[in-house]
């Protein structure tokens, strides 16, 4: 499932290539929203916002479409006229002259008032948004102190949108390894320094991902493993998906666990199970 960076990175996307300008059409592939159709058609994008994982494309109309991916949904942005090589089903359209901004396979698709948007069952509980433009590290940091979620285990915790928005499964290993700290813990056992840590983790990681795509691992090092020929996915990540291999750091083995309902990684020397102070 794509995570708070890649739908920033898409929005982005989408922005340039459809934000400022009329429609000449919108569709959709669900039939519960081609009512919507002729009121969108012809009007101009205002915005396209990401909240976490969902998007948003504001209309000059006080209407907006909300899409979220989950597992398989996928935008693609084409020159006019042009579609995809893919076997996905399209699921909504946005075209004007130039360009289409197209999503495929998504099924949580809806268009609504601007007063609904804070009613909306999964914005209504979002967190704030790792990536928000509000959101700096100390605000992370006072979420992390939160007494409201003292007793959740973290590897639980960083999934829960309701906490911080954004973060998935990948993210939350690769966040837990910078600060430090071992997945089982929870947010009132970890010291002063440690809260700290994790809540610049937060917002420190997923900001990089953001800014490179993805790579999560230290940004000298994924250079320099890139000019000796490893493939991406080698290099990618710190801990994720690593699990057998040596740790970076440290050179222990990283483990998976099943926690949070998903896979985990982690290293146990750089995260011990007790108290350590976190990296910044």
């Amino acid at each position: 499932m794509p995570e708070g960076p890649e739908i920033r990175r898409a929005a982005d996307r989408i922005e340039r290539a459809i934000g400022g300008r009329e429609t000449t059409q919108v569709g959709f592939g669900l039939p519960r929203l081609k009512r919507f159709q002729r009121r969108l058609s012809g009007r101009w994008v205002t915005a396209v916002e990401p909240r976490g994982k969902a998007l948003l494309i504001h209309f000059d109309n006080d209407l907006s479409i909300y899409s979220h991916n989950q597992l398989y949904g996928r935008w693609y942005v084409m020159p006019a006229g042009k579609l995809p090589a893919t076997r996905r089903s399209l699921r909504l359209e946005i075209r004007n002259g130039e360009k289409s901004a197209l999503l495929y396979s998504a099924s949580e698709i809806d268009v609504l008032r601007a007063a609904e948007l804070d009613r909306h069952p999964f914005l209504a509980k979002l967190g704030p948004d790792a990536l928000g433009r509000d959101v700096d590290e100390a605000r992370l940091v006072e979420r992390v102190r939160d007494p409201r979620f003292g007793r959740r285990q973290l590897a639980a915790l960083l999934l829960d949108q309701s906490f911080v928005a954004g973060i998935g499964n990948y993210l939350r290993s690769e966040i837990l390894f910078v600060a430090g700290i071992h997945p089982g813990r929870r947010p009132r056992d970890l010291s002063a320094q440690e809260a700290e840590a994790l809540g610049r983790a937060i917002g420190r990681v997923t900001r990089q991902a953001y800014r490179t795509g993805g790579i999560t691992n230290d940004p000298k090092r994924a250079a320099e493993l890139r000019r000796k020929g490893l493939r991406r996915a080698a290099y990618r990540h710190h801990v994720f998906v690593r699990a057998g291999k040596r740790c970076w750091t440290c050179n222990a083995v990283v483990r998976r666990a099943d926690l949070g309902g998903r896979r985990i990684y982690y290293c146990p020397r750089c995260q011990p199970a007790a108290s350590k102070e976190g990296r910044s």
